[in-house]
């Protein structure tokens, strides 16, 4: 255990969310997302819902503030116009944890392929359908800039 860190945050991901650099891409998934074909890198967190994981991972991620969209989704059956109730509280965790950054609905294919490039991918125990989120890196300015 540590002070100040998510206790759901365990030694992989710690140490993936420390070794990620800036502009690298999270993606955190549910228990449908096919992880390991999509994934370079997959850390497992069975029995864990989305929406702990995101919120204690942007506790200690910064969010990438040098690109104008840095957060996004995947949609209901890949409509973007289209959002389920996970979506609502993916959007509730973000504008909490990263006030400002609004989350970017992306469709299924555009989703897929982000994924694929991202750093690592997080396989949740998710049970709802398209509760899968991707988040990109930021910095952590030295004290008196940024």
């Amino acid at each position: 255990m540590l002070i100040g860190i998510p206790a759901l945050l365990g030694p992989d991901l710690l140490f993936t969310l420390r070794a990620m650099g800036h502009g690298d891409e999270i993606a955190i998934v549910d228990g449908n997302y096919p992880a390991l074909e999509h994934g370079r890198r997959v850390i497992r967190a069975d029995g864990l819902g989305l929406i702990p994981v995101l919120d204690a991972i942007l506790q200690v991620m910064p969010v990438d503030d040098f690109v104008p969209q840095a957060i996004f989704r995947s949609s209901v059956k890949g409509d973007p116009t289209l959002s389920d109730q996970v979506h609502e509280e993916i959007d509730a965790v973000c504008a909490s944890r990263a006030p400002g950054f609004a989350v970017v609905p992306l469709a299924g294919n555009s989703f897929y392929e982000r994924v694929k490039a991202a750093h690592t991918v997080i396989a949740t125990g998710e049970p709802r359908l398209y509760a899968n989120v991707i988040i990109r890196k930021g910095v952590i300015y030295p004290k008196g800039t940024g």
